[in-house]
């Protein structure tokens, strides 16, 4: 149930209506927009009645809402959410590029992707001090070692960190280094850990589950939502099929239905998406063309001796032709490169 305000409605009656629904046992969600405020209804296991809501001072309409996921969907949210960092703006028609290594494998390294990067115009940096892998003989990254100096990269060049949750356990040292707190795929539907970043003000980037439908994708959104953390941004990075000719299937054509559905920013990661650096670039393009609010990419001076993924991984020379081939078709297709 969505209950609508009038245009004229006051902050005392949002307040009023909200606390009317707390008291049926259910969760409030003011939802701010452009011209008035809405308040979504969570936690209703049947048809909320009407009738008590409905006759109060500042109600306009109440509109029943047919998708399981309440907030994550445009029924209850119809305007385009954009998330902010300290550095740079996810969505409003801004195409945001992070980049960096698959991983974090020392302070220099880190530090020299990083001002490449900030030389580009790019300012976010992906890097994972820890790494979920397939292999438990895989390089599993450098863990609190790793967080310490995401914190010194960005103390020293000012560039934001987009860095990945795996645990509960960890959440208060990857919040207090990240900018973006990413949730990798195979944890998409980790509700433990989905709830925990809920409690944390800090935006999150939701990877989609390597077999997820875009139903399951927005109800694991719908975790984060109904824990009042509103900054959620939702990645591709492919999904399992039965091709043999790249490592996932980059499903690009999950991003009109999804902008459709929902209001949550999109992002493409084209390296996890593809498994192979030459693909990169063109599915890199192929996802601005589709409608994407960013990409992801995985970026090293030497990708041949990265620690992890140096398959996927292009080099700087690279992703400098790749940015200014973006920059030239970004304003051709409706976007701002950021």
């Amino acid at each position: 149930m969505l209950v609508v305000m009038h245009l004229n409605a006051s902050q005392q009656n949002i307040d009023a209506v909200a606390k009317a629904i707390e008291s049926m046992g259910l969760q409030a969600h003011p939802l701010p927009g452009s011209t008035r405020t809405a308040i979504g209804i969570t936690g209703n296991i049947t048809a909320v009645d009407p009738n008590r809501l409905a006759s109060m001072e500042g109600v306009l309409e109440l509109v029943r809402v047919t998708r399981p996921y309440k907030l994550a969907g445009r029924e209850m949210h119809p305007d385009n959410t954009v998330v902010k960092t300290p550095q740079t703006t996810v969505g409003g028609g801004n195409f945001t590029l992070i980049a960096g290594p698959c991983s974090v494998e020392s302070e220099g390294l880190t530090v020299e992707i990083a001002e490449f990067l900030k030389s580009e115009g790019v300012h976010l940096l992906r890097a994972g001090a820890f790494k979920p892998r397939t292999s438990p003989y895989s390089f599993q990254g450098m863990g609190r070692e790793g967080l310490e100096i995401l914190k010194k990269v960005r103390a020293k060049t000012g560039i934001g960190i987009v860095t990945e949750l795996m645990d509960t356990e960890e959440a208060e040292a990857v919040e207090d280094a990240a900018d973006i707190i990413q949730i990798g795929t195979r944890n998409m539907q980790n509700y433990a850990l989905l709830r925990r970043v809920g409690k944390m003000k800090k935006p999150v980037l939701l990877k989609r589950g390597m077999s997820a439908t875009l139903e399951e994708w927005l109800m694991a959104a719908e975790y984060i939502l109904a824990g009042g953390n509103r900054q959620v941004m939702l990645c591709e990075r492919g999904v399992r099929t039965f091709n043999d000719h790249s490592r996932n299937t980059l499903d690009l054509s999950v991003v009109p239905p999804l902008q459709a559905t929902s209001h949550l920013p999109v992002l493409i990661d084209p390296s996890h998406g593809t498994g192979k650096r030459a693909y990169v670039p063109p599915m890199a393009l192929a996802s601005l063309a589709a409608g994407a609010d960013g990409l992801l990419l995985e970026i090293h001076p030497n990708p041949d001796k990265a620690a992890s993924d140096g398959l996927q991984t292009i080099d700087f020379a690279t992703f400098t032709k790749l940015r200014k081939t973006l920059g030239q078709l970004s304003p051709v297709l409706g976007k701002k490169l950021s």
